[in-house]
């Protein structure tokens, strides 16, 4: 079946809900106002789609900042909302479109007929591409299967690696000089399962032996010194009953150390005596979520047109002059359709018991996440920054693609009970790497992941 028909079919599936989604997401301090906001029985949007955007005062070349916030306090997540009045500026531009990468939209019109789920909710017979390109509102599963198509996205399919990835970390009062800041060597994935343009392809002959669907390496750390070398590996199967296995590596005694899956949802934090980490981001929330889908109850509450940074006009990135450096801006902000799901932990040691994610429809990738505690009170709001063209920085040399694909420039997660707000820079303006993306070019194997590769690893 042709790409375009793939498209086509799927969006006529959807014209039905389109129609019923929420009038307004409200600033709501609490999981279920957000939910009722997104119930089908609201009335329809007056931003339901791009053209009727000027109608609602919102116009290609508005500038949004604090002082005027509450014109797009519909169209953005209650945490980003926050993000929005504390100075974080938003150039609002036209909507344009996003393709995927030729060999992603051969894969997916190849194998995504084959690819279903079980009861359970497991992915089965899933070879490579956009698992489910085709969803009906109606279906129970559909949640699920639009986690699954998150997870399988088109971004990366075989390996990536972000090289010299720095991490900030800014406070209310920090006046836009980090708190704490880390840069680590490496920031990539392997994958054994879904491989589309480096060889070995589908699927790597490893994952027979170990069912391990992808590898995945945050090391070595560079800065600060007192953390050097330090290092985290996570493995993920396909097994629905295998739990990631995780490693962390302390240079200071040369030992790997196991962690349970469920610590990832935490910040790292005192790392078996490593260093202080102070940060506010969780390992199960970069990219906007990394832990394993199975883990979590899914439920689509809605869908809807609002702002997202899918064509960022800066790479790298640089913190926001408005807010004391706790974001990222200005920056392009566009209207795109998005999906809204409710993630519910089924573990209860979970440190994030509830997250809601805004998954554009489109490129698959999570645009906004805003993170729930205990007691259903917004605690953290995530907002990425994403642009889409064929190298992740104009001055590329080696980091050039034959066509266009979204690279994530930077990720912000803040605590909006504290104004603790850390920032994932790839890159970040001073890199000495600052080309930082290398996806499925090969440029790192099944090795580089390898728990032991990590003490064999540190920089001077």
């Amino acid at each position: 079946m042709p790409a375009s028909t793939v498209r086509r079919q799927s969006w006529i599936c959807l014209l039905a809900i389109i129609a019923c989604c929420a009038a307004t997401l409200p600033f709501a301090r609490d999981a279920a106002a957000a939910e009722s906001a997104l119930s089908p029985s609201a009335a329809p949007s007056p931003m339901s789609n791009p053209a009727l955007a000027a109608a609602s005062g919102l116009r290609p070349g508005d500038v949004i900042n604090s002082a005027n916030a509450n014109k797009v306090k519909a169209l953005v997540s209650p945490g980003n909302y926050i993000l929005v009045k504390q100075g974080m500026e938003m150039d609002i531009v036209p909507t344009q479109a996003l393709q995927w990468p030729p060999p992603y939209k051969s894969a997916t019109e190849k194998y995504s007929p084959q690819v279903s789920l079980t009861p359970g909710g497991s992915l089965t017979n899933y070879t490579a591409g956009l698992p489910f390109p085709l969803l009906d509102p109606n279906d129970p599963q559909v949640a699920l299967k639009i986690m699954w198509n998150f997870s399988f996205r088109p971004q990366y399919n075989d390996d990536v690696d972000a090289r010299y990835t720095q991490v900030g970390t800014y406070t209310a009062s920090s006046h836009g000089s980090p708190a704490a800041h880390f840069a680590i060597g490496h920031f990539g994935f392997y994958n054994n399962v879904g491989r589309i343009e480096v060889e070995p392809f589908p699927t790597d002959p490893d994952f027979k032996a170990s069912g391990i669907r992808y590898r995945f390496a945050v090391y070595p750390f560079l800065e600060p010194s007192s953390m050097l070398g330090f290092g985290l590996v996570r493995y993920r199967y396909m097994d629905p009953k295998m739990e990631d296995n995780v490693w962390f590596y302390l240079p200071s005694r040369r030992k790997l150390r196991r962690m349970a899956a469920y610590s990832l949802s935490d910040v790292l934090g005192d790392v078996g005596g490593a260093s202080p980490y102070f940060s506010t981001i969780d390992p199960d929330s970069y990219f906007g979520f990394a832990a394993k889908i199975e883990d979590f109850n899914y439920k689509l509450l809605g869908e809807k047109q609002m702002l997202a940074c899918v064509h960022a006009k800066n790479s790298p990135e640089h913190n926001c002059p408005n807010d004391g450096g706790r974001t990222v801006c200005p920056e392009n902000w566009e209207l795109r359709h998005l999906y809204i799901v409710q993630a519910d932990a089924k573990n209860g040691l979970n440190t994030i018991p509830h997250r809601i994610f805004y998954i554009d429809s489109e490129g698959w990738f999570i645009t906004a996440a805003d993170q729930y505690d205990r007691d259903g009170k917004l605690w953290k709001t995530i907002a990425t920054f994403n642009t889409y063209r064929d190298r992740p920085v104009p001055g590329a040399r080696v980091a050039i693609f034959p066509y266009k694909r979204m690279f994530q420039l930077a990720l912000v997660d803040e605590d909006v009970q504290t104004g603790n707000s850390s920032i994932i820079f790839m890159p970040e303006a001073n890199s000495p790497v600052p080309e930082c993306w290398y996806i499925d070019e090969g440029t790192v194997t099944n090795a580089f992941f390898m728990a032991q590769a990590m003490g064999r690893a540190i920089m001077h």
